[in-house]
Formats: structure tokens, C-alpha cells, sequence
């Protein structure tokens, strides 16, 4: 059994840091990238928020942004304390420490459950939704021994694959990351099995708003967490085309590990599972593969060694000047279809860091600029 657990760090944010917080990433073209940026170049949520309609309109925006108001976020709040839900910022000591270190990652987070189950590391499982009666066993196998070794089970609450890797650690803890709202878990068939993971020893997750109903773009923001979560992640039974295969690629871009269950080149829903073994996955074949490979990610230091970067603490510096229009023309410039890093622009441009930033925010918010994973960006495509 593990003796370890990571270390709880951080600084509570006061109710109306949080209003303001939610305000923020809850207005329009604010993702977490840009809410981070935005925290970072005015120092607090409530600079920001001030900052958002001129942003805009240097940005070329047509229309003024819409701007979360006090009585929207207060009425979210109000409906997560109905909801027996809690909302946890990037900053705050119950945060996930493994979901803190990814780029990118979610502000704030909506949790219901028991909040120990994320200061233990976690193992993702997912696979088929259809899946087979071995596969589903082997699910369960490996999330048990995984649990009764001091592991967290994280997944998704869908059919097949995560709903055994759930039931096999609802006794040791288990994480549901939902692709919807708190209050709008999916599949119906799961309402029940979320119930027991919340009223336990587990906890559910979600980074989308309460009443949201999940759409199939939602579940990759799903699968990102459930890979951020965890220090690896199991895949077992997945199809070529599966969502599966998405969390194994989220899993690999932030340095965790990836297993793989090989199966029969017949079964369509091992294909994926198969290829992901041809470019590198661990071979797993029985629950020790996947806990000798995760050990040595398991010591009570892990966070501290891996020098986590704190989130930005908000202050109240004075808000930073606007590049002139010559300097603003040169950054768009520089910017084009083909994402680029954000470091390579600074350079070629040879403006501060801060005006290069600041404009970027102002294309962001005008729905002029796309983000990419590794700190890179592009002109958004113009419909």
C-alpha cells in the first residue's frame, strides 16, 4: 500500500477572488491559456475582467465581448452549494497536484466528493464503451489491485471499460471527469454508479458549467483531465477510431505514462490499443506491468521534484501600456495560418515579452487568434 501523498500546497481564494475568478473564465473566448495570461498581465481576476471590452475591440472584434456578470457567477456558485459541489482554483491546496503541472489547465475546477482522493496519485483506465466480458475484467483486475496499492482510478463514467474500472474502486477511491456540468452526467445508465462514487470514496470532476449538457466536443476537454489526473494511463479494448486513443494522446504530451492491453488483431476493438503498442505503449498484461512501471512516480516528493510552477498570484500591479498601432501591425504580421511559438515570435519581432503577450490577448478575445498545445499559436481561420 502506498504511504504516499502529494503535497498539498497553495492559497485559499477568498469568495469574491473566486466570483471574479469564474466571472472570468466564464466570458466569452477566455480559455484557460488566456485566462492564465490575463491573471499574469493585470495581476488580479477583477483588473482583467475590467480589461476584457477594450482588449476586445483592439483586437478587431466586430462586436463587444460578452462579459460574465457578478450575478451570473453567484448564481453558478449558488447552484454547485445546492448541488453538494464545491468550485477549486488552480492555486488552492485541494487542486489536483498532477492537473496543476499540464499547460493549460483548468482554472477552476467543480468537484463533489471526497476531496483527499486527489492529493493520492492516480491511474487513468478507459477503453471500449462496448466492451467485452474479458476486457471488462481485466479492467476491474488491474483498477483493484491498483486501488489496494494506494492508487486513485480515474476515468470517464461511460459505458464498458470505465464503468468497470469505477465499480472496481469505489471502495479505494475512484475520479469521475464528466464532459458536462456536475449536474448533467452522462450516460443516464451511470446517474447511480456517480452517486455512489460521490457519497464515498471518490469524487467527480468537471471543468464545464453547471445545467451544461455534454456535446461530442466536450468529451475530449473530458479525456484531457482524466490524462491530466493521472501519472499514466491504461488502455484497454479500443477501436482505431476511439475517444480512448485521445486520452492516450493527452497522456503522452504530458510526460505520463501509456499502457497498453494487447488483443486479437480479429477484434476491431483492439486495433487501436495494438497500433498504440507498435509506437511505444508499455506492454500490460497483467495489473504488476502497470504498478512496477508506476513506482517510481510514486514517492511522497513526486511534486516537489518535478519543481511544479505555481500558478500566478494575483496582486495589484498597475496595468501595463498598450503597444502602438505600428508595433500591433508587426506582431499580427508575424502571425499567420502555421502555429508558431510564442517564444520564436518575441524573437523575430524584438518587442517585450509583455507587449507580444498583450496582444495576443487582444486577438484572443476577438476571436482572431487559435491556441495550440506547446505554447503555440496561429491566426484563426476566417469564416
Amino acid at each position: 500500500m502506498l504511504n504516499a501523498s502529494a503535497q498539498r500546497t497553495g492559497v485559499a481564494l477568498t469568495e469574491r477572488q473566486k466570483i471574479a475568478w469564474l466571472r472570468l473564465i466564464r466570458s466569452d473566448n477566455v480559455g484557460p491559456a488566456t485566462f492564465r495570461d490575463l491573471i499574469n498581465h493585470f495581476g488580479t481576476a477583477e483588473a482583467a475582467l475590467d480589461a476584457l471590452p477594450e482588449l476586445s475591440r483592439r483586437g478587431g472584434s466586430a462586436r463587444a465581448v460578452r462579459v460574465a456578470t457578478a450575478a451570473d457567477a453567484e448564481r453558478e456558485l449558488e447552484a454547485a452549494y445546492r448541488f453538494g459541489a464545491v468550485f477549486v482554483g488552480i492555486g488552492e491546496p485541494d487542486y489536483p497536484p498532477a492537473l496543476r503541472q499540464i499547460d493549460g489547465a483548468p482554472p477552476l475546477l467543480a468537484v463533489k466528493g471526497n476531496l483527499k482522493a486527489v492529493t493520492r496519485p492516480s491511474l487513468g483506465i478507459v477503453g471500449s464503451r462496448n466492451a467485452s466480458v474479458s476486457g471488462a475484467k481485466f479492467a476491474a483486475m488491474i483498477a483493484r489491485d491498483a486501488g489496494m496499492s494506494g492508487y486513485v482510478i480515474s476515468s470517464g463514467l461511460a459505458r464498458g471499460i470505465d464503468t468497470a474500472a469505477h465499480r472496481a474502486s469505489l471502495q479505494t477511491g475512484t475520479v469521475a471527469a464528466l464532459a458536462g456540468g456536475l449536474d448533467q452526467p452522462y450516460p443516464p445508465e451511470n446517474v447511480a454508479l456517480l452517486q455512489e462514487i460521490t457519497s464515498g470514496e471518490g469524487l467527480a470532476i468537471s471543468e464545464m458549467p453547471f445545467g451544461w449538457e455534454p456535446r461530442a466536443r466536450d468529451f475530449p476537454r473530458r479525456n484531457r483531465l482524466i490524462a491530466g489526473v493521472s501519472l499514466g494511463v491504461a488502455i484497454i479494448e479500443a477501436a482505431s477510431r476511439s475517444g480512448s486513443l485521445i486520452t492516450a494522446r493527452y497522456a503522452a504530451d504530458f510526460g505520463r505514462l501509456v499502457f497498453a492491453v494487447p488483443g486479437s488483431p480479429l477484434d476491431p476493438r483492439c486495433h487501436g490499443t495494438n497500433d498504440l503498442l507498435k509506437q511505444g505503449a508499455i506492454v500490460t498484461t497483467s495489473p504488476a506491468d502497470v504498478l512496477e512501471a508506476l513506482a517510481p512516480l510514486s514517492r511522497e516528493d513526486l511534486f516537489a521534484r518535478l519543481n511544479v510552477k505555481e500558478p500566478a498570484v494575483e496582486d495589484s500591479r498597475s496595468t501595463p501600456a498598450a503597444p502602438d498601432d505600428s508595433d500591433r501591425a508587426r506582431i499580427i504580421e508575424a502571425l499567420g495560418p502555421t502555429p508558431v511559438a510564442i517564444d520564436d515570435v518575441i524573437r523575430h519581432t524584438e518587442l517585450s515579452a509583455s507587449q507580444i503577450h498583450l496582444v495576443l490577448l487582444e486577438l484572443d478575445l476577438a476571436g482572431q487568434l487559435s491556441r495550440h498545445g506547446g505554447n503555440l499559436v496561429s491566426l484563426a481561420p476566417q469564416e
